[in-house]
């Protein structure tokens, strides 16, 4: 798994996120009904399930989403949003502070066991299962991923006919013509440069050191400074500057699907049908555009996942 991924979700701390937290403290968004310290270790009342979220914007819609479909249901919820790292949230997840945690499968496998080997979504299911406390479990993950991925911008897809349908292996005639960025790591490691020309047989005219899919990166790849860029399959740059994200049918990055973890004794099994049906529904695409109204066109999330189940009829 790339730890470039990994360390965002550790952090949780891009520059958009932390605007979007900023506005959730000050009064929107999930903390309407949560702890005003997202850190107090007050365990739930009877039949309260407790949401919690890590601070960037992406866990905070999604645990408004999850959140929000349980109360749908009738079940009582209250959010501790913005908490932080994972370490933290883990600890908290132990003791019954927080019920439910929206996770990303293979960012949590690699917590748990960094030397796990990483073949197929059901599996790194199974290894995380296998590490987990014994009062936690994992529910059914979402097919909407948030990961690491080599996309082009628009002037290089038309250029050379991608699309969304096109894969890593169509770069391997072009590649030599396209310069590539991405963070320092990612001209070494195998989920890097190493990878695409072990995997793909690509081999990029050069390459241009910027950040782990930050500001740096989607500008360079918006002005054709690079015309690939290591860039998160759920960033909504790729919204706005029409970036074409290339499929990797070999699983070089990973996963990163969208997963709730939860607490065992503080969930009923109406509340983890529920969770598992939002699941069901949620795709990378749709997770994209999702988070595009909440970055982008500045929207509350809390409204923006409320809006979405009833498109779906999880209401």
């Amino acid at each position: 798994m790339n730890s470039s991924r990994s360390s965002r979700r550790h952090r949780g701390a891009t520059a958009v996120a932390l605007a979007v937290v900023t506005a959730l403290l000050a009064g929107c968004g999930s903390s309407e009904d949560g702890s005003d310290n997202p850190l107090a270790e007050d365990k739930a009342d009877g039949g309260t399930v407790v949401v919690g979220s890590n601070n960037f914007a992406e866990s905070i819609l999604l645990a408004d989403i999850y959140g929000e479909a349980l109360k749908a249901k009738g079940i009582k919820v209250t959010y501790k949003p913005n908490i932080g790292s994972r370490e933290t949230t883990y600890g908290l997840l132990k003791n019954g502070s927080i019920t439910v945690l929206p996770e990303y499968n293979g960012s949590l496998l690699a917590y748990l066991d960094p030397d796990a080997e990483q073949k197929s979504a059901e599996s790194v299911n199974a290894a995380v299962k296998t590490k987990l406390d014994s009062k936690l479990t994992l529910l059914e993950s979402a097919p909407a991923e948030d990961k690491d991925s080599v996309s082009v911008n628009a002037e290089t897809a038309e250029k050379y006919g991608l699309s969304a349908e096109s894969t890593l292996a169509d770069l391997k005639d072009i590649a030599p013509d396209l310069v590539i960025g991405g963070s320092p790591e990612f001209q070494t490691r195998h989920q890097g440069l190493v990878g695409l020309e072990k995997e793909y047989g690509l081999k990029f005219k050069s390459f241009k050191a910027l950040d782990a899919g930050g500001p740096l990166t989607q500008a360079a790849l918006a002005k054709n400074t690079v015309q690939a860029a290591d860039i998160f399959t759920t960033d909504p740059t790729i919204t706005k500057e029409k970036f074409v994200v290339l499929r990797d049918p070999k699983n070089l990055f990973g996963f990163a699907n969208v997963t709730p973890l939860v607490h065992k004794s503080g969930l009923s099994q109406k509340g983890v049908d529920t969770l598992n049906a939002v699941s069901a529904k949620l795709d990378t695409k749709t997770l994209l555009d999702l988070d595009t109204q909440v970055q982008l066109e500045n929207k509350d999330p809390l409204d923006v996942a409320r809006g979405w189940l009833k498109s779906v009829g999880l209401d």
